[in-house]
């Protein structure tokens, strides 16, 4: 930008000066120039005139009868409003140390009396040129810290939605490929049973009719322990049949978490996504060498279905209690490193707030946060575990889900060893669907 472009943008100057001739002097001149002109006569009319409608520059004289010049410029840079206006003091004196207190009250120049007009000119073009540009750097560095929040939101979503690809696929090979046998081996577990105790009734007819089987099948009933045998296996069949129906209900979970072959948004049960998430979090609840088995207490509240993106949903429940799972376990999420919790407990509570409105409490024994930490786990990429644990996608995509998607709220009370809880609302019905529905459908 050139100083004569300057002129033509008609910035407003204002004067500050007991001599009216030089209030006068200075005024001419710069209205001439384009300038908006406006004056004050003494320190406190300056200060009012400033704080009302903050000047582009000021032109302050320094010798004043109720403020001086300097406890002007002082004031003014103590208010956020006129902090960053340039100030250029005008005065007779000519001493070094004059100048250097200017300088040191926050004036960005120093003009003396008698000035002669073209240089008065020239610095009040060159300081606002100055002053233009540092606002135009502040507004271009805010546009490139939003676009820089932006990108790092959109490479969070996509690291996020990359990964739930992932995991949906995984899961729905998993599922695929165990189903299938273990519905076999289930359909099979009952017949085989009925086969065993068939054969187990023919033996004992036999020693009831045979009751001298001779030596060597003596020998040989004795070699396997028969009176032992047929008891345990009778033990060992219901051991394979609970391990069988264990595994259905694993893949059942994996089914309602990632809610296979189904739309994505759908009309749910929220308790049941929570019961889902907690049985693939199963054996993370166990006692481990560190710490005893973590309590769940539940209170669920009869909640109406919800319609959501089910999926995502159980995705915000399964990062709230990864996380409270992690902090039991004595991870960082404190900001900083401590030992497993002694006595581990997790409370999940739902609650209908309003007629259409829900709400899910997770709340931890764990070490809580500091409120440093708390103020920024929104964040992408934030996360206080070491490198290598966690991205820090968890609860930064949680927020999006639950604000952004589905026009709740997420909120996250905690204190430094008092635990943390965390508070999912969202309402029961609304439009948001169908303005999701046709975002889905849209190529």
């Amino acid at each position: 930008m050139t100083i004569s472009s300057v002129s033509t943008l008609k910035a407003d100057v204002l004067i500050v000066d007991d001599t009216v001739d030089n209030i006068h002097l200075l005024s001419t001149m710069l209205s001439k120039e384009g300038y908006n002109v406006r004056k004050a006569i003494n320190g406190q009319m300056a200060l009012m005139a400033a704080k009302t409608i903050p000047p582009d520059l000021i032109l302050l004289d320094i010798k004043m009868p109720d403020l001086s010049g300097y406890e002007v410029c002082q004031q003014l840079k103590q208010i956020s409003t006129t902090a960053h206006v340039p100030i250029i003091f005008l005065s007779a004196l000519d001493d070094a140390i004059d100048k250097v207190k200017a300088f040191q009250a926050g004036g960005v120049d120093y003009i003396t009396k008698p000035y002669h007009l073209e240089e008065v000119l020239a610095r009040v073009k060159h300081q606002l040129t100055i002053r233009q540009l540092q606002t135009q750097l502040e507004v271009r560095n805010t546009e490139l810290q939003q676009a820089l929040s932006e990108l790092k939101t959109v490479q969070a979503q996509l690291i996020q939605k990359e990964k739930m690809i992932g995991l949906g696929q995984l899961v729905a090979g998993i599922s695929h490929e165990i189903n299938n046998p273990i519905s076999f081996i289930t359909c099979n577990l009952s017949p085989a049973r009925r086969y065993i105790q068939e054969l187990v009734n023919i033996l004992d007819l036999y020693q009831q009719k045979y009751p001298d089987p001779g030596p060597d099948i003596e020998a040989a009933i004795q070699q396997v322990d028969l009176n032992f045998l047929i008891p345990d296996l009778e033990k060992l069949m219901g051991s394979i049949q609970r391990g069988a129906d264990r595994i259905r209900s694993v893949i059942l979970g994996l089914r309602i978490f990632s809610h296979l072959g189904e739309s994505d948004i759908k009309t749910v049960d929220l308790c049941e996504g929570i019961e889902s998430v907690l049985l693939l979090l199963q054996h993370r609840l166990e006692s481990q060498a560190e710490r005893p088995a973590i309590q769940v207490i539940r209170d669920y509240t009869p909640l109406p279905r919800v319609t959501c993106h089910a999926q995502q949903m159980n995705q915000v429940f399964l990062s709230i209690l990864t996380n409270a799972i992690d902090a039991l376990d004595g991870s960082h999420e404190s900001g900083a490193a401590v030992s497993p919790c002694a006595d581990p407990k997790i409370w999940i509570s739902t609650q209908l707030v309003a007629p259409n409105r829900v709400a899910i409490r997770i709340r931890d024994s764990g070490p809580g946060m500091t409120n440093e930490v708390r103020s920024r786990i929104y964040e992408p990429f934030f996360t206080t575990k070491p490198v290598g644990q966690g991205p820090g996608l968890g609860l930064s995509t949680s927020y999006e889900i639950i604000v952004e998607k589905h026009r709740g709220q997420l909120t996250c009370n905690s204190k430094l060893g008092e635990g943390s809880e965390f508070i999912i609302e969202i309402p029961v019905h609304s439009t948001y669907s169908e303005d999701l529905r046709r975002d889905i459908k849209s190529p």
